[in-house]
């Protein structure tokens, strides 16, 4: 109920107005059963725009704390973070990307398409940056196909930095659906995992038109040496809607 209410009386009309979206490929997302929704990530504004556009609702993880704080601020984040689809988990722990995935996994028995962003981090210049194969390892335990979802203008909507929300049009393409049954049984090789996560970046790229950029973004905000990523971030589950 509450996602109906955010979708179609605040902020979703607002947003029609106000930057006129427009969305291309909803054929592809399926009517029914589950799904991984693989986006590109260029801004805070991709999360809302995704649901908003998309026919079904998508669920996204998001830290707990959005959904934990005490007072009216704290009931009004719940509030909004429930509706716009956001599901809680803790990420503060030394297990935080397995309890990620089993989250997402828990989502998927349902039914449910969830929302992943594989670049792990808001890209840092509006180049699409390497994945990282937390999604192809759920997409390979679960066997759900997995949908490249493209947004193009959120970056200027609301830009890095202090929140802003400008004028300016969004467009939002839902790829074909990329079946990996032919890896059925090969979840955990890391050849396999690194091979479907290229493949979905590919199309990321295809659908976007953003120059492709072969390290982590996580590499250039961090002062990680380029081209490599730690083993526990290389695995983990790539970032969420609020994180």
């Amino acid at each position: 109920m509450f996602y109906w209410l955010l979708k179609f009386v605040f902020p979703g009309p607002f947003m029609h107005l106000y930057n006129r979206p427009i969305v291309e490929g909803v054929e592809n997302v399926p009517a029914d059963g589950p799904a991984i929704m693989a986006g590109n990530h260029l801004s805070f504004a991709d999360w809302l725009f995704a649901p908003l556009l998309s026919p079904r609702r998508i669920s996204y993880l998001a830290k707990a704390e959005y959904f934990t704080t005490p007072g009216i601020k704290g009931r009004l984040q719940k509030f909004f973070f429930s509706g716009t689809g956001q599901y809680p988990i803790d990420r503060s722990g030394a297990s935080a990307a397995e309890d990620a995935l089993n989250a997402a996994r828990r989502l998927l028995d349902k039914g449910m398409l969830v929302g992943l962003y594989p670049e792990g981090t808001r890209s840092p210049d509006g180049r699409l940056y390497k994945g990282k194969t937390g999604m192809a390892r759920l997409a390979l335990e679960t066997g759900v196909p997995v949908i490249p979802v493209a947004v193009i203008g959120t970056d200027v909507v609301s830009p890095p930095g202090p929140f802003r929300w400008r004028r300016h049009r969004v467009v939002l393409k839902f790829g074909k659906p990329l079946d990996f049954s032919r890896y059925e049984g090969m979840a955990g090789n890391r050849f396999v995992e690194r091979a479907v996560t290229d493949e979905v970046m590919y199309e990321l790229m295809r659908l976007t038109g953003q120059e492709y950029v072969d390290v982590y973004a996580h590499s250039l905000k961090k002062g990680v040496p380029s081209g490599s990523a730690p083993a526990a971030d290389a695995a983990r589950i790539p970032d969420t809607a609020a994180g």
